[in-house]
């Protein structure tokens, strides 16, 4: 009997359905039509975050983001949860350095009530001053919160003194003096200048009709007239610090460590070589911190390396979590993996790896309703057009050890280099001749 050969049929990918309307008020409805899910997730991006604030208000996007679901000109804070329950939806918001976003994830044959709940929220927030006094209290338990999780304090230092002086370093949270001196008028300024249609961005995704939708979106936002503000001043790019920062906190048992160098802005054409690049370095269980420092040394526990792409400067940081005796030896391998990027090739084999584990997450990561429309707004907001996986892999494809090995001799220089080190450290002493590479 002779046995069979099956060939696999390669199957080129399915190019996404994606439609582009701008309303007469100047609103940017996004969407992306996904017939074969029961979901759609929709989001309201707001085209600013917490560095564009100035220093008096520090937080106030963070409170913002808070405020709108404490009750609206016709729902209290309870009624909007009971209702978001009712029609088993999913809402939530964020705040980020550069967005904020408020959306909600139902089923498809609940659009009309979760757009008016989502709507809502954003359209017609009352912040009224007992809510907004209670709030206070919760965001500033909530940075007590964070300030209590070394994980988080770490990167805060490592930040405020990475972007020094500028909003991009300051926390997205505020202190506890600017978020005490949040009153209702300062809360609606900042809302009226930031929630106009110029500066939001509407995206939704999965089983939906582009047309149909758009004409739900434009009733719900008829109130909102074009915007007559002056556009949102962007700051000239901040200048990064290369700091070496060693604090001291007793009552650590481990020393939370720190390490970042410039990397490229969020759109920049090289973009694929450096999240290849962090890949090798620390983006998952294969990656040479991992198995040099975890797995070969049994040095730490934690151990990763990530890309903080911004709109107009970025940063490769490492973090990792060691005993203070261990910390030195931490430095010294960490720094070894960077030398070894500038002075060997990076294997064939390796940078295959990294190729498929990149395109994998990419794919996997675009597979849900909510994804999509995250996905949407950010390429929206940030290239102003839409990139098919294809396109992507195709320029993963295109790069070469060559292209790995110049971009390392172009980030990692010892003079670059921020270091901060947070634990009961000791006499534990570092200067820049410690951080050579």
């Amino acid at each position: 009997m002779t046995a069979t050969l099956t060939q696999p049929i390669p199957t080129p990918s399915i190019p996404r359905n994606i439609r582009k309307t701008i309303l007469p008020n100047g609103l940017l409805v996004l969407t992306e039509s996904m017939p074969h899910l029961r979901s759609i997730s929709m989001g309201v991006w707001i085209n600013s975050g917490s560095r564009d604030e100035s220093p008096e208000i520090n937080g106030i996007s963070h409170f913002v983001e808070h405020m709108v679901f404490k009750g609206t000109t016709t729902r209290s804070a309870q009624q909007l949860a009971r209702e978001v329950d009712t029609i088993g939806g999913n809402l939530d918001a964020f705040t980020g350095k550069e967005t904020i976003c408020f959306n909600i994830k139902v089923l498809d044959e609940n659009v009309e009530p979760a757009l008016d709940l989502l709507t809502d929220l954003v359209l017609h927030p009352t912040f009224t001053p007992d809510e907004l006094a209670r709030e206070q209290g919760v965001i500033l338990e909530e940075i007590k919160m964070d300030e209590d999780n070394p994980d988080y304090l770490v990167h805060e230092i490592h930040t405020q003194n990475y972007w020094k002086g500028d909003a991009l370093g300051r926390p997205i949270l505020g202190t506890v003096k600017t978020v005490s001196s949040f009153n209702q008028q300062i809360v609606f300024d900042y809302y009226a200048s930031r929630f106009t249609p110029s500066n939001m961005v509407f995206s939704a995704a999965g089983n939906l009709d582009h047309d149909t939708f758009v004409e739900q979106v434009a009733h719900h936002f008829r109130s909102l007239s074009a915007s007559t503000n002056a556009p949102i001043v962007r700051q000239a790019p901040p200048t990064a610090y290369p700091h070496i920062t060693l604090k001291n906190k007793k009552s650590l048992e481990q020393v939370q460590f720190c390490l970042s160098v410039p990397a490229p802005p969020v759109h920049a054409e090289n973009r694929y070589i450096v999240f290849l690049l962090n890949t090798m370095l620390g983006g998952g269980m294969s990656s040479r911190l991992f198995q040099t420092i975890r797995e070969d040394q049994g040095l730490a526990y934690t151990i990763y390396s990530e890309m903080n792409p911004f709109r107009d400067t970025g940063a490769l940081g490492i973090y990792a979590g060691a005993s203070a005796e261990k910390t030195p030896q931490v430095l010294r391998l960490t720094l070894q993996e960077l030398r070894r990027f500038k002075e060997e090739l990076v294997p064939d084999s390796e940078l295959k790896r990294a190729r498929d584990q990149l395109k994998s997450n990419m794919v996997i990561g675009l597979e849900t309703s909510s994804s999509r429309m995250s996905n949407l707004a950010r390429q929206q907001m940030y290239f102003g057009r839409f990139f098919s996986i294809d396109e992507a892999v195709s320029q993963i494809e295109q790069v070469t050890p060559a292209q790995i090995q110049a971009l390392a001799h172009e980030l990692f220089q010892p003079d670059l280099i921020a270091l901060t080190l947070l634990g009961n450290l000791g006499s534990m002493k570092i200067d820049r001749n410690d951080l050579a590479c």
